[in-house]
């Protein structure tokens, strides 16, 4: 398995293997995007003047796992920080350690490009994945998130 970042802007076949990856976990969504829009979301996220990056696990050509991240500034930080999105490994290859390689890769990448920070969500009741964070330096933030669709 090899773990790397995706080059922007993507190639076709990238995007199409990221969307179909993630498709899988926007099925838990009471009202998942259809491919295309997907596909259309990665293009965008890859384009070179925006701050995201896709960082991606892959298996004998398979994507098997993904970590989608947004780049900002924040005063609290003392600097720039990353917004970790999406942390997603295909239910066929969980439990193998896939997510904490992923995740270290993106904390050494992110401590080589002089970042101050990484923030994260994820469900209350995900207790496996709060183990994983917790076991990686990860702390609970108390907060309420709040969001609004435009």
């Amino acid at each position: 398995m090899k773990i790397y970042q995706i080059e922007k802007p993507g190639t076709s076949q990238e995007i199409t293997k990221i969307a179909e990856l993630m498709m899988e976990q926007m099925e838990q969504l009471s009202s998942p995007p259809e491919l295309k829009e997907l596909e259309d979301t990665v293009r965008l996220a890859l384009k070179e003047d925006l701050a995201s990056e896709f960082f991606i696990a892959e298996k004998k050509g398979d994507f098997v796992g993904c970590a989608f991240m947004n780049k900002g500034v924040g005063l609290d930080k003392g600097g720039r920080y990353i917004w970790l999105n999406d942390l997603y490994v295909k239910k066929a290859e969980r439990k193998q350690g896939i997510a904490r390689k992923m995740l270290l890769y993106v904390l050494q990448w992110a401590e080589e490009e002089d970042f101050k920070g990484i923030e994260l969500e994820t469900g209350m009741n995900n207790e496996a994945t709060k183990r994983l964070y917790n076991s990686l330096g990860f702390y609970d933030i108390m907060s309420k998130r709040y969001g609004r669709t435009l």
